[in-house]
């Protein structure tokens, strides 16, 4: 049975951003971009389960905690085509790849009905773009460099839906096996909950692939005031030797 990862997460954000890394549903991008100057601070840390792991090095038998640290700003004053970047400090608790911390990602985009009335969002990017390449020699490297495509669609009260696809770098994104496994879809559904509260807000998205990104995800949001939120979600991940992570956020939005 796939591996369940419990996510907590709690969101001080004006937006329905989700990461510290480019806006997300409760894991993969989204179409949403931050307005120009937003700036957007996250400060999340990835709590691992116990038990046997491929990257259980504790000597509790339980992987390392991962923390990640990061900010992202709107940098295009048009509203019809938006653009966002962002970078993140992320420590894996580990020699390697703690050398390398640094994490870049990006993003340009339009929102819906921006091309023609009725058209999808649009949205191209990447994230983590880490600053030490793979290497051979070295046998390991943080350019996982993703790269994709979404398009995404509001339907009235059924919600919104995304569709993209991804690529990364062949050499880091492997299967179990260590098999080059670095492509796969992109496809979420998210809604406010209008019926019970326009504070209540959930989504499914889904990231495929074996290697070490891929995952069903799911959760909702609860809306305290404009900029505090509290997500719960779950990750269910792809990768069967994958262990479940506990995940705590905090993302604050700032007007500049």
């Amino acid at each position: 049975m796939k591996k369940i990862a419990l996510v907590l997460v709690l969101v001080l954000l004006t937006g329905t951003a989700a990461f510290a890394t480019p806006s997300t549903q409760i894991w993969i991008p989204s179409t949403d971009i931050q307005p120009f100057k937003k700036l957007h601070f996250g400060f999340d840390q990835y709590i691992k389960d116990r038990g046997n792991s491929p990257a259980a090095i504790n000597a509790d038998g339980r992987e390392y905690n991962v923390i990640n640290n990061g900010l992202t700003i709107g940098v295009l004053p048009s509203e019809k085509v938006q653009m966002e970047i962002g970078i993140d400090q992320r420590a894996y608790g580990a020699d390697i790849p703690d050398k390398a911390p640094l994490y870049f990602n990006a993003k340009l985009g339009m929102p819906e009905d921006a091309l023609f009335k009725g058209a999808p969002a649009i949205a191209v990017g990447g994230y983590d773009f880490g600053t030490k390449k793979y290497t051979t020699d070295a046998g390991w490297g943080t350019d996982f460099n993703i790269v994709y495509g979404l398009l995404a669609k509001t339907l009235g009260k059924a919600g919104r839906f995304s569709l993209g696809y991804y690529s990364g770098n062949d050499k880091m994104l492997l299967d179990k096996n260590g098999k080059k496994d670095e492509t796969g879809v992109l496809a979420s559904w998210d809604r406010t909950i209008s019926e019970v509260s326009d504070k209540l807000w959930v989504a499914i998205d889904y990231q495929g692939g074996e290697n070490y990104y891929g995952a069903l995800s799911y959760g909702l949001a609860w809306k305290f005031a404009p900029n505090v939120g509290v997500i719960f979600g779950m990750n269910d991940w792809n990768r069967s030797d994958f262990k479940p992570t506990y995940t705590f956020q905090v993302d604050i939005d700032l007007d500049l």
